[in-house]
C-alpha cells in the first residue's frame, strides 16, 4: 500500500482529510451544543446539508427509480442514522467527555461483527468471539464499571456513555439495513433521503425546545454559527464526498483503516482546547477496545459501513 500512496496519493488525502473532519467534530459539537438546543442543531444540521444535496439528488432521480417495496428500509435507515443516532450522540456528548465519547465509537466495528452475524447470517470465528469479549471489557471500562462497583461514578457521566454505546447501535443497525439498500440505489441518494427524513423528524422536538426557551436563538455568537457551518459543511457533506472519492479510488480494507485516526485526533483537540485529561483506567479500558477490535475483525471480510454522518 505505502507504494501506492506515493505514486497516487490525493486518494489517501482525501481519506485522511474526511477523517480528520470527523474526529474534530466531536469537540465542535461539544462546543457547538452549548449554545444550541440539541435537537434545533439537529434540524438545521441536517435541513442546511439536505439543500446542499438537493440538486444532486434531483440529477440523480432521473437516472434511478425507487421502488415502493424499499421506502421502509430506506425510512429506517433515516431513523436509525440520522433521528436515532444523532439524537443519543448529542445528548451524549453534552453529559460525557469528548475522549469517553470519541473511544466509545470504537466499538462500532465489534457492533458489526455481532448484528452481522445475528442478522445476515455472517460467519464469526472463535477468535472474533474471544475480540468482541475483549472489546466489550475495555468499553466496560469506560464506561465506569470500576466507579460504579466502588460508589464514586458521575451519573452524568455515566448517561453520556450509555448514550454514546446507544448510538453507536443505531448506528450499526442501520448499517445492516442500508447493506442490501445500497447494493439497488447510489449511497448519495440514500444519504439525502435520510438527511431529508432527519430533517423532518428533528422539526418537532425542535419547535418544543423553541416552546420552552424562545430566547435561545438571540444568545447564539459567531462561535456557534460556525460550529453549525462546521457540522454541515464539513463534517456531513465534504468529508462524505472526500470518503467517497477516496474509497471509490482505492478499496474498503484501505479505506476503514483510516477511521482509527479519528479517536487520536478527539483526544488531542479535548486535551488542547477543552483541557480534558485521560485516566490509567481510560488507556487500559482503550487499550482494550483496540486489540478487540482487531481480534473481533480478524479474517472477516472488511465491510463497506455507511458513513454520511456518524456523527
Amino acid at each position: 500500500m505505502s507504494s501506492k500512496i506515493f505514486s497516487k496519493p490525493l486518494p489517501y488525502i482525501a481519506l485522511l482529510i474526511a477523517h480528520l473532519i470527523w474526529g474534530a467534530n466531536f469537540v465542535v459539537a461539544k462546543i457547538t451544543l452549548q449554545e444550541f438546543p440539541p435537537m434545533s442543531l439537529a434540524l438545521f444540521r441536517f435541513a442546511f446539508a439536505s439543500l446542499f444535496l438537493a440538486p444532486f439528488f434531483l440529477a440523480e432521480t432521473k437516472k434511478i427509480k425507487i421502488k415502493k417495496q424499499d421506502l421502509p428500509k430506506l425510512i429506517a435507515i433515516g431513523i436509525l442514522i440520522i433521528t436515532l443516532n444523532i439524537t443519543f450522540f448529542f445528548e451524549g456528548i453534552k453529559r460525557t467527555t469528548v475522549i469517553n465519547a470519541s473511544t466509545l465509537t470504537l466499538t462500532i466495528p465489534i457492533l458489526s461483527i455481532i448484528l452481522g452475524w445475528w442478522f445476515l447470517k455472517e460467519k464469526i470465528y472463535l477468535i472474533n468471539l474471544l475480540g468482541i469479549a475483549v472489546g466489550f471489557l475495555g468499553a466496560l471500562l469506560i464506561l465506569g464499571l470500576p466507579q460504579i462497583i466502588i460508589g464514586t461514578a458521575s451519573a452524568q457521566v455515566l448517561l453520556g456513555n450509555v448514550l454514546i454505546i446507544l448510538a453507536s447501535m443505531c448506528w450499526v443497525l442501520g448499517s445492516v439495513v442500508a447493506k442490501p439498500i445500497l447494493s439497488k440505489y447510489p449511497s448519495l441518494s440514500v444519504t439525502a433521503i435520510a438527511f431529508l427524513l432527519g430533517t423532518v423528524t428533528f422539526f418537532i422536538p425542535a419547535a418544543s425546545e423553541y416552546i420552552k426557551n424562545p430566547s435561545w436563538p438571540i444568545q447564539i455568537t459567531v462561535l456557534g454559527i460556525l460550529g453549525l457551518i462546521y457540522m454541515t459543511l464539513l463534517s456531513s457533506i465534504s468529508a462524505y464526498f472526500l470518503f467517497e472519492w477516496g474509497l471509490s479510488k482505492t478499496n474498503v480494507a484501505v479505506a476503514n483503516l483510516f477511521q482509527y485516526i479519528e479517536p487520536f485526533v478527539a483526544a488531542a483537540l479535548a486535551i488542547l482546547i477543552l483541557g480534558e485529561r485521560i485516566s490509567q483506567t481510560f488507556i487500559i479500558g482503550a487499550a482494550l477496545i483496540a486489540v478487540g477490535v482487531y481480534l473481533g475483525t480478524l479474517a472477516k471480510a472488511k465491510h463497506h459501513h455507511y458513513k454520511a454522518h456518524r456523527i
